[in-house]
């Protein structure tokens, strides 16, 4: 339906803040509770689709499900991550969310089971009008708000992608996408076979080997994996000998400089990390396994994202014969499993395809200025959270070689920060604008499967920054944190 841009104004006025946030997840509990604590003034609601916080954390029930990047990062900057584990487990990372927003009161401010559907600014109000779909309703609800920021991640919470793989329907068991696990799946003692080589499959594979009669992680090519320490031991001494928040700090940054370092040194020696990287890996395997077949990828180290396991549980899983790898493309799927393009019959009783998102932008709200409607390639993206020429709006997406959580807190950080410079000088509007001259790239270099699906969805960036997209938290910290808000690059408006 339809959303009607004439609904009554009383309606609007019952449903007003000065900040709408979009997503009640990681990023959109992180944002509540930067607005809450540096801008005071400012009333704000959270609309959150689903029925519950959590978003991505509360979604994914898999097996094995954990973070990829360190706790010390991906936690908050404003409250320290006590646990011992380097790569927490869902249920904990997802505890960790809720608590934050019941302490904050922040989960007292959320509008349950509302997914935005359509986004309206009005030049003449200085407004925003939203509309969400209650979930047990066509009828969508209208509210206002000054300021819309978009916390809701950048793939379809309903849709994981699958490929149109030949004679999917032939197949006699069950095939399962991690992004819909079934509650009642039972893979004990059965043959699995898992489609993919990324981070969902790598903790997939040693998880289900533990009760599976066999793992087969079937990968059209290989991924860098690394092995890290479920346990950080600097980490535990400093909790022990510091308070809570500097400990917490200190560990903080020693992972952020070790992952700033071990990115640039594969950008710069690629040659050296790969090697190093091979290396270490085939320490943990049998005498004689093919590494260069299934663990040697055709890309450079940080081309795409490297995977973390803790403790090398997925090698482990390899060299105990629970596990195993066939690396080769998909011909078909027959009644009994997968027929390779080789010609190897890959039998399984359940097939999990481990094989990416579906990306999308903005939640999938339309989004329109005045009568207009955006279309978000045709725009550059400001400073990685904002869009040229849409005013009072930003979105949050996390870096692609660190923690989502670093850059998620910077967001956050930085529209603070420019909220209390607009009140201080009086401003009702700001808006990004791009010199004529500047001419938009593909935003991102980055060869995983969802981006480049996707790429014509997304925004373009300029030549250099504030235009261009960084992967840099230290440049990023300096600059969001510390630099000129009124740049030159941003117009801001008294109101009308």
């Amino acid at each position: 339906m339809t959303p009607d841009s004439t609904q009554t104004p009383n309606i609007l006025a019952q449903n007003h803040v000065d900040v709408l946030i979009v997503g009640a997840g990681l990023s959109g509990i992180g944002t509540a509770h930067h607005l809450q604590e540096r801008c005071p003034n400012k009333s704000f609601v959270l609309l959150e689709a689903r029925d519950t916080i959590g978003g991505t954390w509360d979604l994914f029930r898999y097996p094995g499900i954990r973070s990829d990047s360190d706790m010390y990062t991906f936690g908050y900057r404003f409250r320290p991550w006590t646990g011992e584990k380097t790569l927490a487990d869902g249920p904990s990372i997802l505890k960790y969310i809720r608590e934050t927003a019941a302490e904050a009161g922040i989960d007292k401010k959320i509008r349950f089971g509302h997914r935005v559907v359509r986004t309206q600014w009005s030049s003449k109000t200085q407004r925003w009008t939203i509309w969400a779909t209650p979930k047990d309703s066509e009828e969508p609800v209208a509210f206002s708000a000054r300021f819309i920021l978009n916390c809701s991640g950048y793939y379809r919470y309903d849709k994981g992608y699958t490929p149109d793989f030949a004679h999917m329907d032939d197949f006699e068991g069950t095939i399962v996408h991690p992004q819909h696990w079934p509650e009642d799946l039972d893979y004990s003692g059965k043959r699995v076979v898992v489609i993919g080589s990324g981070a969902t499959a790598v903790t997939l594979v040693p998880a289900m080997a533990k009760t599976a009669g066999h793992v087969v992680m079937l990968q059209r090519s290989p991924t860098y994996i690394a092995t890290v320490p479920s346990r950080d031991d600097i980490a535990m001494k400093l909790q022990r000998w510091l308070p809570a928040k500097s400990a917490y700090l200190l560990t903080r940054w020693k992972n952020i400089a070790r992952s700033i370092y071990i990115y640039e040194m594969s950008q710069r020696r690629p040659k050296l990390v790969k090697d190093f990287l091979l290396k270490e890996l085939a320490a943990q395997l049998p005498a004689g396994y093919p590494v260069d077949k299934h663990f040697t990828p055709r890309y450079n180290p940080w081309d795409q994202r490297l995977c973390a396991v803790p403790d090398g549980d997925f090698f482990q899983a390899i060299s105990q014969g629970s596990a195993s790898i066939v690396t080769d493309t998909i011909e078909r799927f027959t009644p009994k499993g997968i027929l390779t393009t080789s010609g190897e019959l890959v039998e399984a009783d359940i097939i999990v395809t481990a094989t990416g998102f579906t990306l999308q932008t903005m939640g999938g709200a339309e989004i329109f200025i005045d009568d207009e409607r955006v279309v978000i390639s045709e725009h550059l993206t400001y400073k990685g959270m904002m869009l040229s020429d849409i005013p009072n709006s930003a979105f949050t997406v996390g870096y692609t070689n660190s923690s989502w959580t670093l850059k998620a807190d910077l967001v956050s950080e930085y529209v603070c920060r420019l909220f209390n410079h607009m009140d201080d000088k009086g401003y009702a509007v700001y808006v990004p604008r791009a010199n004529a001259s500047t001419h938009g790239q593909p935003l991102l270099d980055f060869g995983a499967g969802y981006v480049q699906r996707s790429m014509d969805q997304l925004p373009k960036q300029g030549p250099t920054w504030p235009w261009r997209l960084r992967m840099n938290y230290v440049a990023d910290a300096v600059s969001l944190r510390h630099g000129d808000l009124d740049d030159g690059t941003i117009e801001f408006q008294r109101p009308n």
